[in-house]
């Protein structure tokens, strides 16, 4: 039997387990602790990155993590919020693809790593999350667990926000790391998942354990749905007026939806998630449509009497509360999802892979579809009506606000600019809640796919500051711009030192109005006053960011061009960034987009449910 070394001896069997691993000599069986094991499992799984808050309840894994990291097999970044370390996992998933661990404490820390995860949770992204949990053998109250006598109380939380499993037994790794992998690297709806590691069972001893029990990474992908082509064909070619709905699913399948619009005679709305899925410019594109939407993307989902959904999953804000489609007759809904494909009445659900669908339904429509003239024409009359309301805003890009006592650049001229400025310099755009978001998805005019990234699943205040974290984590770095309020900004300052201390590069511009104008619009909006969502405080933000060696401070200006040479200055820094850039707030029309859908809020409730059963769609 293998007595269990002691700690130092521990660390140097540790450091010899990973050289071997590194030049691949590692041995089948090992006597190990359960949180090396775990660390060689998710090393098999692909996941090298590791965003950590230590505590008291996650000591064991972090000196794995020390080691491991010492050997070049693994990074760790200690940052100084689980919420930060959340974003950035999510954000390096969804930029380049890549798998990261978030590893906190028992408690408080789990708590805010959970909250925090609802973002991946509702944009699909695959996230792994370490907790430290109490103890197995039920001692007595465990600081920081939830302090009720009972058992698996926070399993029981974390389960109810998605895949979890607690390492309560150490030799049942296998199956948490499997179901795992099922959850991060599902074919079509990846979800965080989350594994709970009391914190007596970390450093259980496994003698001989087999490696070869450990589960590798693989990757599954569905083909194209097995529906009816035929009859979907029929209702496209008989429809006057096709919309193809496009979201987050959809978002890669440019080639495929070029050709469906063409083949169809339809038009395309995309929601927040997926611009770039065709080009701005696409004459067929009209852009996002909505609870806020656009005049071309909301009049198009008005006026359509054929939907065809792909890859979205009908959020309230995408289709208006389900009024966007008042006379949509019929719905041909392709999706990997059962429930989201069959989520309107009067569907032909098409399951499967989303590009490989479209494919295959392309085939069947080759030839093109009856002349729909009138509908094209009508779409693109909104659609200049749109230019030319966004060229207006760029024409008059400032006013007099009295919060500032001086006119300052509204935000959709901001936006506009560094908007322009990001594709322009190759820079990801990542937009944060609020008005800032709300107006940038009506502003964006992407090109390509994943040049933004409009966090609007859980609307997360303070995800586009901490997403910067992950241009230092990636392979291949890149340059991040973060649009972000000043609400959003002050959830999450602490990139400024995290974002330093790791090499992050990239640019936060904030867009500052002393307060939550997306949630003080809203209230003037139902109610005809505003309330607690503002402050009487101005905030020397250059100050603070200066406060922070290595951040590079500067004033975005009152004009365009200020702004511009701001984000020249930023780019050339070699960290992070910061721009104050002081906006407008009020009820001048050339102070916002404007709102085009329906949303069921507030007072309105009661006029959309009534509406939303009387279209019975």
């Amino acid at each position: 039997m293998s007595l269990k070394p002691s700690p130092s001896q521990l660390a140097a069997q540790r450091a010899e387990h990973a050289a071997a691993l590194r030049d691949g000599s590692l041995p089948r069986r090992l006597d190990l602790t359960l949180s090396e094991a775990l660390v060689i499992g998710l090393l098999r799984q692909g996941v090298r990155t590791f965003f950590t808050v230590f505590g008291h309840g996650s000591t064991e894994i972090g000196e794995v993590l020390r080691i491991y990291a010492q050997s070049g097999l693994l990074r760790v970044f200690g940052l100084r919020s689980e919420i930060e370390a959340s974003h950035a996992a999510a954000a390096l998933r969804w930029v380049r693809g890549e798998k990261a661990a978030v590893v906190t404490s028992i408690g408080p820390g789990a708590l805010q790593a959970l909250a925090a995860s609802l973002a991946p949770a509702s944009d699909g992204l695959g996230v792994w999350y370490l907790f430290g949990d109490e103890t197995s053998e039920d001692e007595g109250y465990n600081m920081q667990q939830i302090p009720r006598a009972e058992q698996g109380l926070f399993l029981r939380l974390a389960a109810s926000m998605g895949s979890a499993y607690s390492l309560h037994t150490p030799l049942a790794l296998a199956a948490a790391l499997a179901r795992g992998a099922q959850a991060v690297d599902h074919p079509y709806r990846p979800s965080p998942f989350y594994l709970l590691l009391p914190m007596n069972t970390q450093a259980a001893w496994l003698e001989d354990f087999n490696l070869d029990e450990l589960p590798e990474c693989q990757v599954l992908r569905p083909g194209p749905a097995s529906g009816d082509y035929r009859q979907a064909a029929e209702w496209i070619q008989s429809a006057r007026r096709v919309l193809v709905k496009v979201g987050g699913g959809g978002r890669g399948a440019g080639r495929q939806l070029a050709t469906l619009l063409e083949r169809s005679g339809g038009v395309l709305v995309h929601t927040p998630l997926a611009s770039g899925c065709i080009p701005y410019s696409h004459p067929r594109n009209m852009t996002v449509g909505g609870s806020k939407g656009s005049l071309p993307g909301n009049f198009a989902m008005e006026n359509a009497d054929l939907l065809i959904a792909v890859g979205t999953r009908a959020v309230c804000q995408s289709d208006c509360s389900r009024t966007g489609y008042p006379h949509v007759e019929r719905v041909i809904n392709l999706n990997a999802d059962p429930a989201d494909a069959l989520h309107y009445n009067r569907t032909l659900a098409l399951l499967g892979d989303i590009e490989a669908t479209l494919e295959q339904l392309n085939q069947v429509l080759s030839a093109p579809a009856a002349a729909k003239e009138a509908w094209l024409a009508d779409c693109a009359r909104v659609k200049e009506e749109w230019q030319t309301f966004k060229a207006e805003r760029a024409s008059n890009p400032t006013l007099y606000d009295p919060y500032w006592g001086t006119e300052v650049l509204t935000q959709p001229a901001a936006i506009l600019t560094a908007s322009a400025w990001a594709r322009q310099t190759g820079a990801v755009s990542f937009f944060d809640a609020g008005d800032v978001q709300a107006n940038g998805f009506q502003i964006v005019e992407d090109d390509t796919p994943y040049q933004t990234f409009t966090e609007s699943g859980a609307s997360y205040m303070g995800f586009a500051v901490s997403a910067l974290l992950a241009s230092a984590a990636a392979s291949q770095p890149f340059y991040g711009l973060a649009f972000t309020g000043d609400g959003s900004f002050t959830m999450n300052p602490q990139i400024l030192i995290d974002g330093v201390e790791h090499g992050a590069r990239g640019c936060i511009l904030l867009l500052d109005n002393g307060r939550m104008s997306a949630i003080s619009g809203l209230q003037q909006a139902q109610y005809g006053q505003e309330f607690a969502t503002w402050n009487t405080l101005k905030i020397d933000y250059l100050s603070w960011a200066r406060g922070v060696p290595g951040v590079l401070a500067l004033d975005g200006g009152r004009t365009p061009h200020s702004l511009r040479a701001a984000l020249d200055q930023a780019f050339a820094h070699p960290g992070l960034s910061l721009i104050h850039l002081p906006v407008y707030y009020g009820p001048h029309p050339l102070g916002g987009m404007g709102v085009y859908g329906r949303w069921n809020v507030g007072n309105w409730c009661d006029d959309v449910q009534t509406l939303r059963h009387q279209i019975g769609l």
